[in-house]
């Protein structure tokens, strides 16, 4: 068995072995655990208290199980990938009748549906040929090789900021303010202290990221979920994690898994919403719904891409372009993803960020996401189990991976303003906007506009002979096409 796992995974070709790939692949899942909670509830409106909850976890589930496995067996990498937050909430406004129209479940699994095929044409469909590789590239692949290498060097350093952002936020450290919108946690307030408090939520991150810092330092395997199991500890005493979830006392958290698998499958179920009613499109949508799948595909192309770059460039998973290893395999991955996410009844599945942690823990081979993937599916039964695992203790390996991803900064040239610029809009919009496409895309058009004009006014020089060099625009086509896109993505309204 190990042979067949080190040939099929090449898990020797990695530096890796089976023991740190499955630590790995643990560290990831439980990064990731709390979708499983999540997503139903930005789905669906009343929470818990909705009769379709149970479904749309057994839904998250699936859909996280089909992503993450052909992640592990066509790409054979180490990313994992579960419904979208931010797509997830898009679906849940577009049911709630945030959009002017009353569309069903069924209509929402229609329009990720349409998108997974746009992806799914995209990763199949020639952009043109790689002479070096001698083979054809695909149109998504084509994409991510016109776009500007500042803004792909900036990718890893803004997914770093993005990934602690989350990491801050979920253990609490930082908070909203009416005035400042953001403020540090007030350790100075006596009530954050008490049983169950902010206060004491953020000691427990911190406890978690000292841990890992402390293991790593000392090489220990495992020292990522080691640090999340004793930060997960460290919480129940102090009223972070709740024991009541492992004994299935939460409304909508229960053992019964058996009632959320016959719901699913009932004929006014998840599973079959987007057979039975997916094609019944309130009249007078069609231009809402075009641009709710346009937006599908940007948020979760180039999610996908930013991620995907950042975490192979932090694992050293790259060619000497920059590419990420196996990248038209990966694209294959996340295609299906999105397609297997409309049909078992949830949002575009997309690549998590929160797969840096498990490639913090060693993880190089499709053997991780093989191990996530399990889990996930595993998850079906036990609920409440997972259910149990604190964000505060998740959040500590959030941080401890933004740590790890900003060292990519060193990589882009701040000497050159033209670039510079492009690259710090791309950092530090993925935070502040809480969006990897829209850090993206104020860097793909900033650097469209600052290198166009800058272009512009070269060739004027050359023309007069104020300058003896011709000079080369670095806009390719496809970065002209992504800016339009953009452009589209950005401004035009989505309700008619």
């Amino acid at each position: 068995m190990k042979k067949k796992l080190n040939d099929f995974f090449q898990i020797k070709k990695y530096n890796s072995s089976i023991k740190i790939e499955v630590l790995a692949g643990i560290t990831t899942f439980l990064s990731m655990a709390y979708i499983l909670t999540v997503n139903p509830n930005n789905i669906l409106w009343n929470g818990p208290t909705d009769p379709n909850f149970g479904g749309v976890f057994i839904a998250t589930c699936l859909g996280s199980f089909i992503g993450t496995i052909a992640m592990s067996l066509i790409a054979r990498m180490p990313f994992a990938q579960a419904p979208g937050m931010g797509l997830n909430a898009m679906v849940g406004s577009i049911i709630g009748g945030a959009m002017g129209f009353g569309f069903s479940y069924g209509n929402a699994m229609l329009l990720v549906f349409i998108s997974g095929i746009i992806f799914l044409l995209l990763s199949i469909l020639p952009g043109g040929y790689d002479k070096k590789e001698k083979r054809s590239v695909s149109l998504r692949e084509k994409i991510f090789e016109g776009m500007p290498k500042a803004i792909r060097l900036a990718i890893p350093v803004g997914i770093g900021l993005f990934i602690t952002f989350i990491g801050l936020q979920n253990a609490g450290l930082v908070n909203h303010n009416e005035f400042t919108l953001l403020e540090l946690v007030n350790f100075n307030n006596p009530e954050l202290w008490k049983y169950g408090g902010v206060a004491l939520g953020a000691i427990v991150t911190i406890f978690g990221l000292i841990v890992i810092t402390i293991l790593e330092h000392f090489k220990v395997k495992g020292s990522v979920v080691i640090g999340i199991i004793s930060a997960s500890i460290l919480a129940i005493p102090l009223g972070i994690a709740d024991l009541s979830i492992l004994f299935g006392d939460t409304p909508g958290i229960t053992w019964k898994f058996w009632e959320n698998l016959a719901n699913y499958f009932s004929q006014d179920g998840v599973f079959l919403s987007l057979f039975k009613n997916g094609f019944n499109i309130p009249t007078g949508s069609f231009f809402t719904c075009c641009m709710l799948v346009l937006t599908f595909c940007m948020i979760d192309l180039f999610d996908t891409i930013g991620t995907i770059v950042g975490c192979s460039t932090n694992a050293k998973l790259v060619n000497d372009e920059g590419k990420p290893l196996n990248y038209d395999k990966i694209m294959y991955a996340d295609s299906i993803a999105a397609l297997g996410a409309s049909v078992v009844g949830t949002s575009s599945v997309t690549t998590f960020v929160e797969s840096g942690t498990g490639i913090a823990s060693g993880g190089r081979t499709g053997l991780t996401s093989l191990v996530t993937a399990i889990l996930f599916l595993l998850a079906i039964f036990l609920l409440p189990l997972f259910a149990f695992i604190p964000s505060e203790a998740a959040a500590s390996a959030l941080i401890y991976v933004g740590v790890l991803m900003m060292k990519n900064v060193l990589d882009i040239d701040f000497f050159k303003i033209r670039y510079a610029v492009p690259s710090f809009l791309t950092i530090i919009i993925m935070p502040f906007a809480y969006s990897i496409t829209d850090g993206i895309g104020f860097g793909v058009i900033s650097f469209v506009l600052i290198n166009g004009i800058i272009y512009l006014i070269d060739l004027y020089k050359y023309k007069n002979g104020i300058i003896k060099e011709k000079p080369i625009s670095e806009i390719t086509l496809v970065t002209i096409i992504v800016t339009i896109l953009f452009l589209i993505y950005f401004l035009m309204p989505t309700i008619s």
